[in-house]
């Protein structure tokens, strides 16, 4: 019984650990969200930057744009922003740092950064590569790109670009950001779902086996 026992509940706490893995994962990501991002066209893009490091914070963040020309920042009590420019006007990097006396985003904590920007390039996605600076000087870079086979250790925030059209629009014309990260999040909820259901099915097997045990 004691064997039956054990084994339902190491299935149990495998399918658990292994889907929670998985969500770890998915969600250590520098990530970017930008629903309605159109070729051509202006946007709110949203970069969800959540702290892995169990003993620093997160005190800084640089995401670099591909040539843009207009570039806006939101503002951010306790953050300092930089854009920085080439020589002809166009913006290529943003930089935030944690002001004096701000933490920065702590361990198990995330925070998300916010740009207006475009027009956006002409093609169906494009990178914005990261490097996340920690309060140990600790500098993690975010630039490797997904060629569609397993995705890298360090993925570079990626947007997916619909097709040129529609009205034109400006600056002041951008889509909305009230709801960041939306497909990472309903992601997150899918895979925890899925951890769920699969550690209830092995204990109701762990369970069973020991009750087909006494019986015999």
């Amino acid at each position: 019984m004691q064997n039956f026992l054990t084994r339902g509940t190491g299935t149990a706490a495998l399918a658990a650990g292994l889907v929670l893995a998985a969500c770890g994962s998915a969600a250590a990501h520098v990530t970017v969200d930008a629903p309605g991002a159109a070729q051509g066209k202006y946007t709110v893009a949203t970069f969800k930057v959540p702290t892995e490091s169990d003993t620093a914070s997160t005190t800084g963040l640089r995401i670099i744009v591909p040539n843009l020309k207009s570039v806006r920042t939101e503002p951010m009590p306790g953050w300092t922003a930089k854009v920085e420019r080439n020589d002809k006007g166009e913006t290529v990097a943003v930089a935030w740092t944690a002001d004096p006396g701000n933490a920065g985003v702590g361990p198990g904590q995330f925070q998300r950064f916010v740009l207006s920007l475009g027009p956006l390039p002409t093609q169906d996605t494009v990178n914005f590569p990261a490097q996340q600076t920690y309060s140990d000087g600790k500098v993690v870079a975010w630039d490797q790109p997904n060629t569609g086979g397993a995705e890298p250790e360090h993925p570079a925030p990626s947007l997916t670009l619909s097709a040129k059209g529609g009205a034109e629009g400006g600056d002041h014309q951008v889509a909305s950001a009230e709801t960041p990260e939306a497909g990472t999040d309903s992601v997150a909820r899918w895979l925890g779902g899925i951890g769920l259901a699969l550690g209830l099915f092995a204990a109701a097997l762990g369970l069973g086996l020991v009750f087909r045990s006494r019986r015999s």
